[in-house]
């Protein structure tokens, strides 16, 4: 499967959310500079948990707070969102090149979007120092991904590279 090979539809940042959730990702942008982001996006939380838009922007603004296990929660929150559109298994290491080969062409864009935060899952764990588990989403990623459209090989080369290093 390329997952490269597909029309863009269904992508999250379209999806409709609750009334004013908008609105306050809006607010926390204008605020960030301020130090007032995180509260307008606690309440775009709290209004609609499992938006996809609220929590991308909860990741970013915890990422770029440095508050990498925050980001990590918001993070492992969304891919809990995208699993069952895409019909995944629960645990990321139990998914199979079969489970993306039988999803249906209008859902790729989801499949990209779940696999991509669970990249993103891999790359906080690094950054937090959880080599064994960041390590095993690449690996994972790479035995899902043949083309390497996720990109996750570099990630994973480098983290090995780090840990021969350290050794």
């Amino acid at each position: 499967m390329d997952l490269l090979d597909f029309e863009a539809q269904g992508l999250y940042f379209e999806e409709a959310d609750a009334e004013g959730v908008k609105e306050l990702i809006a607010d926390a942008s204008e605020k960030y500079a301020g130090g007032e982001a995180e509260l307008p996006l606690l309440q775009a939380y709290f209004k609609s948990p499992d938006s996809l838009n609220v929590l991308v922007a909860l990741n970013r603004f915890y990422y770029y707070q440095h508050r990498l296990e925050d980001a990590l929660a918001a993070t492992l929150k969304a891919l809990a969102v995208i699993r069952p559109l895409v019909g995944f298994p629960e645990d990321w290491r139990e998914l199979q090149l079969a489970h993306l080969q039988t999803v249906p062409a209008a859902l790729l864009t989801q499949v990209r979007l779940y696999l991509f935060t669970l990249k993103a899952i891999g790359f906080l764990h690094m950054r937090l120092n959880n080599l064994d588990t960041s390590q095993a989403v690449f690996e994972k990623l790479v035995e899902l991904d043949s083309k390497d459209r996720i990109g996750a090989q570099a990630l994973l080369d480098l983290l090995k590279q780090c840990r021969l290093e350290a050794a």
